[in-house]
């Protein structure tokens, strides 16, 4: 995979070394990431095959209550002649780190049992049987594989991998809701997850299954039955009971000692998704944004820059600022920012529909250099900001506000693309300080996510002028109305390296 010019010359590095405290590498590990310290060059990590080769288990023809075929194909398959990088799930540098087991009830169009789910080949490889009693649905534990990612994007990597989690349970939770009553949690006991999904918890990976690559649990979505009785508590304990199921076939290279980063990116991850005190974590239902079909979960897809650079209405970017703004309880706050005749920062209208101003003047060049120096986006129709995770947030917070920004934002950009507009979710972003760039108190108000929108191309589209961005004739005025300064010299960084999530 190419680099980014802004990438240095890697020195060599120790491996093995003790890493710091947990808390601390966290809060050093966050600001780190948002510094504007380039990625180290690391050794390429090809892509290995799929490393569960239990037997695939063909699927029920449709009319079982979960179509685990359907949910699968709709989220998290790659398309039918593609070479696997353009899923409708986006990904950082197309690396797809984020695997799915599936933990499967009576009900669903799989017989009941453990599965590895091989997005390449849209098949679920059988890996254990199911606990006695447990209830219809399906529970699916998404994990990721941090090799690749964090040999091509380094210290970056790790907030890029919890984004991804992010918008793979959202694209499992839009297409289950048609047919399902799902429910979503991003904060459920990491070591629970691993346990329930039949895999040794990351520290012990190694030890028991060597010559494999660790995956790390972050995230969960149920399905079950409409109208099914669902219990106060996911059966995540009964599946937890279980002896560990099958293995990964070993494969070279999997189990090498790990560069500095990679070591040090498993390691927080391990650490911010523990939550001891309530293992099976807080379970919110999902919601069906602007009602989107089957085509439109089929063909959502991250925007080439071109393709973006056309203006929304006011109408347009409020339902949308919306949708990503009520994904998730425990997500950060969003705004977006619009140029044209009236360039600014907007937020959502308190108890009213529309936009309110929150800071006068273009931000999207500043957007653009905080953005990996991507200076497309200095000319995007809108963009629109997660933002929240203070520098000094606790695990729980730096957990949930990267995977709920990446759920709001696969939300927003399925409801979009139901819409007929240009998307592209942009995950990487360095001194994006918003709050100081605003005047607020420094190291509390930082970008997490952005999602760049683009109107569709049309006779409408192309004809539009300045005007179809919104008016500052907002009812509450900004309280500090300034625009963050602007970044003259950005580097460059090619479209498609820096920018997804």
């Amino acid at each position: 995979m190419p680099d980014t010019p802004d990438r240095a010359a890697a020195p060599v590095r120790e491996v093995g070394a003790v890493l710091p405290a947990a808390p601390d590498l966290l809060r050093a590990a966050l600001a780190d990431a948002r510094s504007p310290r380039a990625p180290e060059l690391s050794p390429y990590v090809p892509e290995r095959p799929f490393p569960w080769n239990g037997a695939a288990t063909a699927y029920a023809e449709p009319g079982t209550a979960i179509d685990v075929d359907r949910v699968l194909r709709l989220s998290l398959a790659a398309p039918a002649g593609t070479p696997g990088r353009l899923r409708p799930v986006p990904s950082a540098g197309a690396l797809h780190p984020v695997r799915a087991h599936l933990l499967l009830g009576p009900g669903c169009s799989l017989p009941p049992g453990r599965y590895a789910y091989d997005p390449r080949t849209h098949r679920a490889h059988r890996r254990g049987p199911a606990p006695d009693g447990v209830p219809p649905g399906a529970l699916v534990v998404l994990t990721v594989a941090a090799s690749r990612t964090a040999a091509h994007y380094g210290h970056r990597a790790w907030p890029l991998l919890l984004l991804d989690a992010g918008h793979a349970a959202a694209a499992l939770a839009l297409a289950g809701a048609t047919t399902a009553d799902v429910l979503v949690s991003l904060d459920a006991d990491g070591p629970l997850l691993s346990a329930a999904a039949g895999l040794p918890g990351a520290p012990d990976w190694q030890d028991i299954w060597p010559g494999t690559e660790p995956e790390l649990p972050l995230a969960a979505v149920r399905l079950t039955p409409p109208a099914s009785p669902v219990e106060a508590e996911p059966p995540l304990g009964a599946w937890a009971a279980l002896p560990r199921a099958s293995a990964p076939t070993p494969q070279p290279g999997a189990d090498t000692t790990p560069p500095r980063e990679l070591a040090a990116a498993r390691h927080l991850l391990h650490h911010i998704a523990e939550t001891p005190g309530r293992p099976d974590g807080t379970w919110h239902p999902a919601r069906r944004p602007g009602e989107p079909t089957d085509a439109t979960l089929e063909s959502r897809r991250s925007a080439p820059p071109e393709d973006l650079n056309r203006p929304l209405d006011e109408e347009l970017l409020a339902r949308i600022l919306a949708t990503a703004r009520s994904a998730r309880p425990d997500g950060p706050d969003w705004t977006v920012a619009v140029g044209g005749a009236t360039p600014a920062l907007y937020a959502a209208a308190p108890g009213r529909p529309g936009l309110d101003v929150r800071a006068v003047g273009d931000a999207r060049p500043t957007l653009a250099h905080w953005a990996a120096g991507q200076h497309w986006i200095g000319t995007a129709g809108a963009v629109l900001l997660a933002h929240g995770c203070p520098e000094d947030a606790p695990r729980a917070t730096v957990r949930s506000s990267h995977l709920a920004a990446g759920y709001a934002a696969g939300e927003a950009q399925a409801h979009a693309t139901a819409l007929g507009l240009r998307s592209r979710p942009i995950g990487s972003w360095q001194q994006a300080d918003l709050g100081a760039a605003l005047g607020v108190t420094p190291g509390r108000d930082w970008v997490v996510h952005g999602l760049a929108l683009g109107a569709p191309l049309t006779p409408a589209a192309t004809s539009a002028t300045p005007a179809a961005t919104p008016a500052t004739t907002a009812a509450t005025p900004a309280p500090r109305p300034v625009t963050p300064p602007t970044a003259s010299a950005a580097p460059a960084a090619p479209p498609g390296e820096e920018e997804r999530p």
